[in-house]
């Protein structure tokens, strides 16, 4: 997918523009890896400096090296604006948003003291690497995922719909049967429990202790793992189903009327009939030709 920007003027800006926001070449590619290494060791400087040993023996180095990278991070934002013919476009743009607010918490620390952890929200500028990689074609994958899931809403409602009122049931059982001492002191939190139980998670800090709350809550796990493929097979039915439509034409053979053909089909798998009625067969051209000719 190519980026919507021009270089401002030719010559060192249109050259910058070609390493910096391209990456078909050896150097734009070597840019962008620098860069990416760079975010990652950004984001590990400031994981490290929340570890309190770590803080205490080198927690000054880990300021100056903050500060270094959001130097380097706030030059680099501003020759991509330098070289950009639409600097604006660029910081509506979604990588120019990511850009500003990777370099914003480090300058409000001088106003408001603490923010510094927020600049883990750099490591976002990784997804540049997509386009280094050259994986935006499988954009178009997301794409079917996305569709997907908006086709499945219907269905994963109204399952999640159904556990909600399970998991109320339950819970409302439970705390009818088990003492307040076994943790279970309002119907809120035995919602807590019967959700941990349903999903089989089993944290284990409420616990029922008479046979019949027991009973209960072996009855909940085992619900909870017999639906647990539910909204997998709806959501990968729907997965299917697009993929077939992406793949596959609606329209029907002019000759024997069937209607599932793939999008690049230029025959159909039936009969072999000419399938683009606007147009003459160039098959059946050439033969003309070559009859004539005999």
């Amino acid at each position: 997918m190519t980026e919507p920007f021009r270089p401002a003027a030719d010559g060192v800006r249109t050259r910058l523009f070609q390493i910096i926001f391209e990456s078909d070449t050896p150097l734009a590619k070597g840019f962008d890896i620098a860069l990416i290494l760079v975010i990652l060791a950004s984001v590990l400087v400031v994981m490290l400096d929340t570890v309190d040993h770590l803080s205490a023996a080198y927690g000054e180095w880990f300021y100056w090296l903050e500060w270094g990278f959001t130097l380097a991070f706030t030059v680099e934002l501003a020759v991509r604006l330098i070289i950009l013919d639409k600097p604006l476009r660029y910081l509506r743009s979604f990588y120019g948003v990511i850009d500003v607010i990777a370099i914003l918490p480090t300058w409000l620390m001088l106003l408001l003291p603490g923010t510094q952890t927020l600049v883990i929200v750099r490591l976002l500028r990784v997804l540049r690497i997509f386009r280094v990689l050259r994986l935006m074609q499988f954009v178009g994958e997301g794409r079917l995922l996305v569709e997907a899931l908006l086709r499945s809403w219907h269905q994963i409602f109204l399952f999640l719909f159904t556990m909600f009122l399970l998991v109320t049931l339950f819970a409302a059982l439970v705390y009818m049967i088990e003492p307040a001492e076994a943790g279970f002191s309002s119907i809120p939190t035995a919602i807590y429990w019967a959700i941990v139980t349903l999903t089989t998670v089993g944290y284990g800090d409420i616990v029922p202790v008479t046979p019949l709350g027991q009973a209960i809550s072996t009855l909940v796990m085992l619900i909870g793992y017999s639906i647990i493929a539910i909204p997998t097979g709806v959501f990968s039915a729907e997965v299917i189903r697009s993929i077939r439509a992406d793949r596959y034409s609606e329209q029907a053979c002019p000759g024997c009327g069937h209607d599932r053909h793939e999008q690049r089909a230029l025959y159909c798998l039936k009969c072999g009939t000419w399938l683009d009625e606007e147009t003459p067969d160039p098959h059946l051209a050439e033969q003309a030709r070559d009859t004539s000719r005999d």
